[in-house]
């Protein structure tokens, strides 16, 4: 990294929230009670596809302290984030075991837990679709038998009637029927993985309250407050002022807190008891199937070359198993296609990139917003492909970099600004991980090394008109708040939006307070905290405000030291005159206005307003993908060193490494951390973690001693963080998005390093010892 004069950006900060969570003092959503809380708890499906013929809540009612039971017909209307496709609580039929099909209201947690429990639902069971592979078939079962009829929230969704099929996203670019005849090879390789879980440490949860005057006071630990505000407003008909959402700290999310699920039950079952307030908090198994979750994929890659290894095309097909709803899951599968080469420059590109319907746990974002999964077949593909031309993978990616000048699936005109240097990081990464030394290295009886290494690229997707604001005001002392309603999620967002406030008022952090909690009654309004956008979207913001502060200062400061605004600068706690830095007033003494000799006062308050919205975005074409829909991309590439033991398949990680180009890093060592534990995230989802469906799609793994992730022990024995920093001119000093990246190159990188070490094509994942046993055992060996 280069060294820089700023004075606080560029600097490894201490986070504003470690002593609070360190102590363990913080207080999540689940953590509050008070006198009177009622308590909601779910019936849920125990089938995964089935007609509901009746639901007998007469026992239920028996149970002490039940005061309200809440079904399907309350409330018979479908929401959701993209397509209104879900009702909250199932009616006619359900989708998924462990969908809510009624909500118990009771005293405590206990009584609704028993109540719920005596709820007896009648069943006609429905044939299951149980993969995206069966769900894509003619004449399979439908799980929404009337799709077309849903109505679109977004634009850019395009569900087929009869069909499992919630959305069809199409990238077409160049002429690839006619280059594929010139293509001197090609290769065609298909990909597969299961839904998986976030598995963030604190469980959804929410609290709901109906005021008398009709307001709905909501404390959720959602990442996207206003998004709350925007599904009351249509699907439930209350004013949007109506509608005061809270957000404390998150203890994680991992893009599973960005959809909208808890909240409309606790409305629903506040309503029922009259507006008294009420708690829906998950319990681990309910997290995990009854909550949103992870993709499934199965992909087709194609790709045509040159005799030299120039990528001449590329077909690429995605079943995106978004489960029982489409959710985020029609949003994931149109980044997909518009990210579909990886960062590779492909001039003819045909893709078709499917959000399915199945009957399983319906899918949402999660940390990458589909980036991973694509990775995953992108990157094993170029390694086969390297295999395959008898080439070095590395000189195989060099060769096909996309670099400024050439255009991504959707046709954007990449340049030095919007898209960072692909080409260095491989390099340092090369380096980083010891290469040249050798990819494949005995080291003992039945005991080999081997290293894989992958690229990647995300551009953060996010509303063409996506935005942030952010206020700033001063104490007497010269300290200064900082409002804005990014959600501090674990990432550490607010502190670096304090170190952009410091550097642009060139003040010391100690002197930035930032407000943790977010309450959209006075935050400003801010798209969400997702697609690693908030330290563009309300960096940018930060620095309005601050401007508009500065603004304001030198206008006081002009009059109190009888000079120009354009002679005065601020810093050091301080206004003062450029040609004579001793000559000045200190900012305590005009933050509420300045009091003359005479007693005349001037000048007032200081209150720094700004925002920020997205500039030069575009929708994506329905035909052919065209279009912009990211201001930059990041880019990078991780690599994986393993010990594979060849008698019973079993492997270590040895070190995992990153190099990014997140143009200017604001904090690195937050940024580090960033990446390490993207990086864990991501080689957990690779060697472990999926559901388990049985025939009659019941998810088998239901609880964290099953559901398999990377323990401790299990983790690389060396992480290793580098960045590249390309500055984005847009960004607040420079700075791209980073907060997904960590995640998105590591299954690749794990599975080529696994290939190459056992000597076979290991496409599916998770990579656990059976799977490189199977693999072996197929291909003869």
């Amino acid at each position: 990294m280069t060294n820089k004069i700023w004075t606080t950006v560029g600097k490894s900060e201490q986070r504003i929230d470690v002593v609070e969570k360190s102590t363990g003092k913080v207080r999540y959503v689940g953590d509050y009670s008070v006198p009177g809380l009622m308590h909601a708890k779910l019936v849920k499906s125990t089938q995964a596809h089935a007609l509901i013929k009746s639901i007998d809540t007469t026992e239920a009612w028996k149970m002490p302290g039940v005061r309200a039971i809440v079904t399907g017909e309350v409330f018979p209307f479908h929401i959701g984030p993209i397509l209104a496709d879900r009702p909250p609580l199932a009616f006619g039929k359900v989708r998924y075991y462990g969908e809510p099909i009624a909500i118990v209201v009771a005293d405590s947690e206990h009584q609704g837990k028993l109540a719920a429990n005596k709820v007896k639902v009648e069943y006609e069971p429905l044939p299951v679709v149980n993969s995206v592979q069966q769900a894509f078939q003619a004449y399979a079962p439908l799980v929404h038998d009337n799709s077309g009829d849903y109505t679109k929230i977004i634009d850019n969704v395009y569900p087929v009637p009869g069909t499992n099929i919630g959305s069809h996203i199409k990238i077409r670019k160049g002429d690839i029927g006619t280059i594929w005849a010139n293509c001197a090879e090609t290769i065609s390789a298909s990909y597969s993985f299961n839904l998986s879980d976030h598995a963030a440490m604190e469980t959804r949860s929410t609290r709901v309250e109906i005021n008398p005057d009709g307001k709905v006071i909501i404390h959720s630990c959602s990442q996207s407050p206003y998004m709350i505000k925007k599904v009351f407003n249509q699907f439930f008909n209350i004013e949007v002022g109506n509608v005061i959402v809270h957000i404390p700290l998150i203890g994680g999310a991992f893009g599973g807190k960005g959809a909208i699920q808890l909240e409309p039950l606790a409305y629903l079952a506040s309503k029922a008891v009259g507006g008294k307030m009420v708690k829906l908090q998950y319990e681990r198994e309910e997290d995990l199937i009854t909550a949103p979750c992870h993709i499934g994929l199965d992909a087709t890659i194609k790709l045509g070359v040159t005799k030299e290894g120039k990528l001449m095309a590329g077909q690429y097909t995605f079943l995106v198993d978004s489960g029982a709803y489409t959710d985020h899951g029609a949003g994931i599968t149109q980044a997909i296609a518009l990210d579909c080469t990886g960062p590779y420059n492909v001039p003819n590109v045909w893709c078709d990139s499917y959000c399915m319907y199945t009957n399983h746990p319906f899918a949402t974002s999660y940390r990458g917003y589909g980036h991973p999964e694509l990775t995953f077949a992108v990157e094993r593909t170029m390694d086969i492909l390297a295999k395959q031309l008898n080439m070095d993978p590395i000189e195989l990616r060099i060769l096909n970099v996309i670099k400024p000048g050439d255009t991504t699936p959707t046709q954007t005109v990449l340049t030095t600004n919007n898209i960072g240097d692909t080409e260095k990081c491989i390099i340092r990464v090369k380096e980083l991980i010891g290469w040249d030394e050798g990819q494949r290295i005995a080291v003992g009886e039945n005991l080999v090394r081997a290293k894989g290494i992958s690229l990647f690229w995300k551009t953060s997707k996010t509303a063409t008109n996506a935005q942030a604001g952010a206020v700033i005001t001063f104490e007497p002392d010269g300290a200064v708040n900082l409002n804005c309603a990014a959600i501090e999620l674990g990432q550490g967002t607010k502190t670096t939006l304090a170190q952009i406030l410091a550097e642009k008022l060139n003040m010391p952090m100690d002197k930035i307070h930032v407000i943790m909690e977010v309450n959209t009654q006075y935050d400003p309004h801010q798209w969400s905290t997702v697609a690693s956008s908030t330290t563009f979207l309300a960096g940018r913001a930060v620095l309005a405000a601050a401007e508009s502060a500065i603004k304001q200062m030198k206008k006081t400061a002009s009059i109190v030291l009888q000079c120009s605004e354009e002679d005065l600068e601020v810093g050091g706690g301080r206004v003062y005159l450029v040609p004579d830095p001793a000559y000045g007033v200190e900012i305590k003494d005009i933050a509420l206005g300045y009091t003359l000799p005479s007693g005349h006062a001037v000048g007032a308050q200081i209150i720094g307003t700004g925002s920020y919205i997205q500039r030069h975005l575009t929708p994506m074409d329905k035909e052919t993908g065209f279009g912009k829909p990211g201001s930059w991309w990041s880019v990078g590439s991780q690599a994986v060193e393993v010990e594979l033991d060849e008698r019973n398949f079993t492997y270590k990680i040895l070190k995992a490494v990153t190099v990014l180009d997140g143009g200017t890093i604001i904090n690195p060592m937050m940024a580090t951390q960033q990446m390490r534990g993207g990086m864990y995230l991501g080689l957990s989802f690779a060697s472990s973690e999926s559901f388990h469906f049985d025939e009659n799609g019941v998810v088998e793994n239901a609880d964290l001693r099953t559901y398999h992730m990377l323990r401790y022990g299990e983790q690389p024995v060396e992480y290793l963080v580098d960045f590249i920093e390309t500055p984005f001119a847009d960004g607040p000093y420079g700075a791209r998005g980073i907060g997904e990246h960590g995640v998105i190159g590591m299954a690749p990188a794990l599975a080529n390093g696994l290939s190459e070490a056992a000597q076979v094509e290991l496409n599916e994942l998770p990579l656990i010892p059976e799977l490189i046993w199977k693999t072996k055992k197929e291909s003869g060996q």
